[in-house]
């Protein structure tokens, strides 16, 4: 039993000293301070696109351009909102 004990005390460590290792990249990369960083990074931390550039963690937002048959059905959309708002 003090095998598996002590396995699992070394893969604890492991873990820990990686996850150490991986909040100084970051933070080096986005230029977060590693508090922030270590903090962020015990749970789950989902940010959108524009709040992933300002952290610094991407550098740009690519957007699609819409299709030309797709911009024709958003004007009808358009239309249809303007028909919908405009009836008493």
């Amino acid at each position: 039993m003090q095998g598996q004990a002590t396995d699992i005390q070394i893969h604890a460590k492991e873990i820990l000293r990686t996850r150490e290792q991986l909040n100084q990249i970051l933070a080096r990369h986005t230029g977060q301070k590693i508090e922030k960083v270590t903090q962020d990074t015990e749970r789950d931390y989902f940010l959108t696109s524009d709040a992933a550039k300002e952290y610094g963690l991407i550098d740009g937002i690519i957007l699609t351009p819409i299709k030309p048959a797709d911009k024709e059905k958003e004007k009808e959309k358009e239309k249809e909102k303007e028909k919908v708002a405009a009836t008493p």
